[in-house]
């Protein structure tokens, strides 16, 4: 597979994010009732950088660290994607403290009421700690631009999942407390171990990468050492820990289906393209890396 320097703009321009975007933008395709809506909205934004790159040959210089330079670095919509996030946080605060939760629930046509406060807490600091890694990843780590599609799209598409699993913790459907349990302490292992590998191999990438002598250097080091994809795989026990905390065990279908998403289809493309940019470095570091789970695959 050959890369053009048009492709590859676009490649870096739609794959060097975090794996944050990559997991909303799949989970969207399994949300009934956003799914039509924000899966147009991802593929008009996949559509604009294509348009982009091909029809604005002379643009391709801008792009500087996967930033279109020539296209500014979209404070306003990064700001208006935290903002939203903001506001699911403060429904999910809502939905665990809030009194009139029964109201909530009959605008709904369902019987809601708070019935596992102790759970839902805790599911709430699992939110709280996900929008500062939100906003770690937005205003710090990364460097494309955000389109207002994604924005507003992936934004609520959040405020929906974050929500909802405030609500199965608070007893929506289980309906009854669940104690907590050994399998709870170790989710909140998961959701710790989780961030940490996600946004601590991000930034030590970051941080390596902005050194002059390693510019167009393949990094390998830090917690890269340990898997050549450590920060997806990081998300994903996250996001493991977090749906088992909420006691309603069908949600680990998320997780499933972001690491399927991960191991089927962007990390092969990622690959591809990564051999082809760094050569003999890259492949060096595949033979003696495990490309996933650490120690394991």
């Amino acid at each position: 597979m050959r890369w053009t320097g048009q492709s590859r703009a676009v490649f870096e321009r739609q794959y060097l994010t975090d794996s944050f975007y990559l997991y909303h933008s799949f989970s969207v395709i399994v949300a009934q009732p956003l799914s039509f809506t924000l899966c147009f909205g991802a593929q008009c934004e996949i559509r604009s950088m294509t348009t982009d790159s091909t029809s604005t040959n002379s643009n391709e210089h801008n792009i500087i660290a996967g930033v279109d330079r020539a296209h500014g670095r979209s404070s306003m919509q990064k700001g208006a994607f935290f903002l939203i996030h903001s506001i699911s946080f403060a429904i999910c605060v809502y939905v665990v403290f809030g009194r009139d939760i029964v109201l909530l629930g009959r605008w709904f046509g369902q019987g809601w009421q708070v019935v596992d406060p102790f759970r839902a807490k805790i599911v709430l600091g699992v939110t709280a700690l996900y929008v500062v890694r939100h906003g770690i990843t937005l205003f710090y780590l990364l460097q494309r631009r955000v389109t207002w599609s994604e924005a507003i799209g992936l934004g609520f598409f959040m405020m929906l999942f974050e929500v909802g699993l405030c609500l199965f913790a608070a007893g929506l459907t289980h309906r009854v407390m669940v104690p907590l349990g050994g399998l709870d302490y170790v989710s909140i292992a998961l959701v710790l171990i989780g961030s940490y590998l996600n946004t601590y191999s991000e930034m030590q990438r970051k941080w390596w990468k902005n050194k002059t002598e390693n510019k167009g250097k393949c990094y390998t080091e830090g917690l890269f050492r340990l898997s050549m994809h450590i920060n997806y795989f990081g998300d994903c026990i996250l996001f493991t820990g977090w749906c088992i905390l909420t006691a309603t065990l069908w949600t680990l279908i998320f997780p499933i289906l972001m690491a399927s998403m991960f191991v089927l289809y962007h990390i092969p493309r990622l690959d591809s393209y990564l051999e082809e940019r760094y050569g003999d470095e890259f492949r060096e570091y595949k033979e003696r890396t495990k490309k996933f789970i650490p120690f394991i695959y």
